[in-house]
């Protein structure tokens, strides 16, 4: 009976372990609610105006349990009582939309000599003091008339340990004053009469300003914050945080501390559904080119012309200037264009183009969109640029085989450029087209010095064909029409093809269950591999096209043992407006 008592216990146990391998977050001890409170930087000397407003208005939007600076609230620096009155009267305009408690710490532009301290007090309260909110202990000092923590007044430091020592069961003890003694003391080795003070009195963290740069440092267990300018004038920075708050939570884990760059709080509503919605329309619908510019042979545009249309899909009037950013070697007129645009109405303007060097990186436009009352967006486009590759009549279908040596494929189109405009990284490659009054064909010859590193993994068609070698191509029939086909080949002819169209948001979708029909062939070679393809027109909703008719084009080439590919037009998009042309001859 024992014996089967003892199994029976072990099956306990071990049940009782398996389910303890599964988190409950039911049985989790339920700590106090974080204290969380927000630190500003000091606002003078020399305030940047507004920048103060602007972190009390994105503090407010925080809601802290409360506010405590660290000195510098007015610009002072004078016996003036008149001047100093309309200087606290104007900074507490400034942090009285704060429906919270705040609490100062004197800096040394609050107080500086005997008339600024009786300013403070009457205005302000005690320069030292301190406060408890739940189990925390919070202390601010009065440090402004002194450069060391040596020079403080022994009342005042004797106040200090006093106070220290009555409240050492705090949870925490925090420690605000305005400068930053410990930096040119115990940072540099040397000895720090606060220092000891906060060691002895169980002080978990500090925190100042004064030198209008954040930095902090964990000394002897103590957390020291320097706070950086909230509005105050700043020099060279170390980091980004030139004006900044610093938030601070304090929970069962102890105290955790984060600068907050001025403007990355935003209002819950900055931006609605229905701006949204506006944005969207504007992004996809406000500005494309109707004419693109023609790249010569040379891969130059010379007196080319190219067309910006301007779509004012908001319900606000749009009133800016069209901008260009050139790149050296390319020249565009006008650089800057003014533009008016009614909601509802379409614009155009049109730019003279021309361009002596590197055909990529292209010129970009820019037009502000108003998408709301005293709302805008910039909209970038990229100029839209056609180059021209041929489709050759073809007297005499060719054989579908793979050998490309039939008269039909000539003057192929093979300079390419590398995904960012570059020169091409991956080896040779042509592409050839022809075409008769029922079929579209299509021809590449890929150059492959490493036969056996060639990768044709995919089998089965629409499978993962783009991730093998492959020949690539976007066709647009009808260039009025934002419908394109984009069909891929591998070196064992295994298709991947998709018909592209424009989705309900604007943005353009591939659907997946369309299939073109093929005849395809491919070969390979001691050092190449050739891909051969026929298209029935048919299959892509047209008919025979006419001498000099034009399509929207792009293609390319992925080479996966140089992990690279080899394009006609950058960049490589479902968007037809990125296409260049193939001409019927």
């Amino acid at each position: 009976m024992k014996r089967v008592m003892i199994i029976m216990i072990l099956l306990f146990i071990a049940i009782t372990s398996a389910r303890a391998a599964t988190p409950s977050f039911d049985n989790l001890p339920l700590g106090q609610a974080p204290l969380r409170f927000a630190i500003i930087g000091d606002r003078t000397s020399e305030a940047n105006p507004g920048v103060y407003e602007e972190i009390v208005a994105e503090v407010e939007n925080m809601k802290p349990d409360f506010v405590i600076t660290v000195g510098d609230a007015i610009q002072g620096y004078t016996n003036d009582t008149l001047k100093l009155n309309s200087e606290w009267d104007e900074y507490f305009s400034i942090v009285k939309p704060l429906t919270i408690p705040i609490y100062l710490t004197p800096g040394n532009h609050d107080i500086t000599n005997e008339v600024e301290l009786g300013s403070y007090q009457h205005r302000v309260g005690k320069p030292y003091y301190s406060f408890d909110v739940r189990d925390y202990h919070f202390i601010v000092l009065d440090v402004t008339r002194w450069e060391s923590s040596e020079e403080l007044p022994s009342e005042e430091l004797a106040w200090l340990a006093k106070d220290l020592d009555e409240h050492k069961n705090a949870a925490q003890t925090l420690v605000f004053y305005h400068k930053p003694f410990w930096y040119d003391s115990i940072v540099m080795g040397k000895p720090d009469t606060l220092h000891a003070l906060f060691i002895k009195g169980g002080v978990d963290a500090v925190f100042n300003g004064h030198f209008h740069t954040y930095f902090s440092s964990k000394i002897d267990g103590i957390l020291y914050t320097a706070v950086g300018s909230s509005g105050g004038i700043t020099d060279a920075l170390p980091t980004d945080l030139k004006f900044h708050f610093t938030w601070v939570t304090i929970d069962d884990n102890g105290i955790s501390i984060a600068p907050v760059k001025i403007g990355s709080v935003k209002a819950w509503d900055i931006v609605t559904a229905a701006e949204e919605h506006a944005v969207d329309n504007t992004v996809q619908f406000g500005m494309k080119f109707s004419t693109k510019a023609p790249v010569s042979d040379n891969l130059k545009v010379v007196d080319g012309m190219a067309t910006l249309e301007i779509n004012n899909v908001t319900s606000n009037i749009l009133n800016d200037t069209i901008r260009w950013e050139t790149p050296i070697g390319w020249s565009i007129e006008p650089a800057a264009e003014h533009v008016t645009v009614n909601p509802g109405e379409i614009k155009e303007v049109s730019f003279k183009i021309k361009s002596v060097g590197s055909l990529y990186p292209v010129p970009t436009v820019s037009v502000r969109f108003p998408y709301s009352n005293g709302k805008t967006i910039p909209i970038v486009k990229e100029l839209k640029i056609s180059r021209t590759a041929t489709a050759y009549p073809a007297k005499t279908a060719p054989v579908i085989d793979g050998k490309l040596d039939e008269s039909i494929w000539h003057d192929p189109s093979a300079q390419l450029f590398s995904p960012d405009g570059g020169a091409v990284k991956a080896e040779s490659t042509w592409f050839y087209f022809a075409y008769d009054r029922e079929n579209l064909y299509l021809a590449v010859h890929c150059r492959e010095s490493k036969m056996d590193e060639l990768r044709a993994s995919a089998k089965k068609r629409d499978g993962g064909v783009s991730s093998d070698d492959c020949v690539g191509f976007f066709l647009q029939p009808n260039p009025q029409v934002d419908t394109a086909y984009q069909i891929y080949f591998n070196p064992i002819g295994t298709t991947l093809d998709q018909r592209i169209a424009r989705g309900l948001l604007g943005y353009f979708n591939g659907e997946k269950s369309w299939n073109g029909d093929y005849v395809v062939k491919t070969k390979k070679g001691k050092d190449y591999w050739n891909m051969e393809a026929r298209i029935p027109l048919s299959r892509l909703g047209v008919s025979a096209p006419a001498q000099g008719q034009s399509w929207g084009l792009n293609f390319l080439r992925k080479q996966r043992r140089l992990n690279t590919s080899a394009n006609w037009q950058i960049p490589i998009d479902f968007d037809p407006q990125t296409f260049a042309t193939l001409t019927f001859k």
